[in-house]
């Protein structure tokens, strides 16, 4: 099995790239952020504790996520590899991903998509989202027709709170800290890709690295 675990700044592309990725070589993508909803929408015992602490503002434990992700993990879904998105987030997490890992024979890759500061709020902060059904637009790489409406259903568009460049540079401050030690306990194997470039091009780079690894990866038709 294959684990492909993508880290990096909010704005860094990963929720794109891990979607391209997970096409590419046909492996189920996971997002954490998705796992949470998942399970609270359908209302299952791990989802009915989280909801507990999502509905007090509280973040959700590590405990609650580490065994939403097991249960993924052991699922069908999971055939010849996964990628992750959003996971881990700290060295708790990342231990019982190795854990997993090692009982599994995994082989992982794990990809830390590094984005300047000035690429990360032009890309936040150029983001507007429909006031209606949630169409995502930007404006730069995505614009609508109109910058005020959306071209689906002619709501209308509004930035975020927290894609203000203000909110974008205090997201980054706590990421940096939040981050700093998982990515020293990964720093032996952690392979940085440039993510300023065209998505792409960091695409590509990240096949480069993963295919020169490990040649006899499985591919996606």
């Amino acid at each position: 099995m294959i684990t492909i675990i993508l880290l990096g700044p909010p704005g860094a592309g990963k929720g794109t790239q891990a979607k391209d990725l997970a096409k590419e070589f046909q492996f189920l993508h996971i997002s954490t952020g998705d796992l949470l909803r998942e399970n609270v929408k359908r209302n299952s015992p791990l989802g009915l504790k989280a909801k507990e602490f999502m509905e007090h503002g509280e973040l959700v434990p590590d405990k609650l996520v580490d065994e939403m992700l097991l249960e993924k993990l052991n699922s069908p879904q999971v055939n010849n590899g996964f990628v992750l998105d959003g996971y881990p987030r700290n060295v708790s997490q990342a231990k019982f991903l190795d854990n997993f890992l090692k009982q599994n024979n995994s082989k992982s890759f794990i990809l830390y998509l590094d984005t300047s500061e000035d690429t990360i709020i032009e890309r936040l902060s150029g983001r507007r989202i429909c006031s209606n059904c949630q169409a995502i637009y930007h404006l730069k790489n995505m614009p609508p027709k109109n910058p005020l409406y959306c071209d689906i259903c002619g709501g209308r568009l509004y930035q975020r709170s927290d894609d203000r460049e203000e909110t974008i540079k205090n997201r980054l401050l706590v990421y940096i800290k939040e981050t700093a030690p998982l990515l020293e306990y990964y720093k032996d194997r952690l392979v940085r890709i440039n993510a300023n470039d065209d998505k792409d091009i960091v695409f590509g780079n990240m096949l480069k690295v993963i295919k020169n690894d490990y040649s006899e990866i499985p591919r996606g038709n």
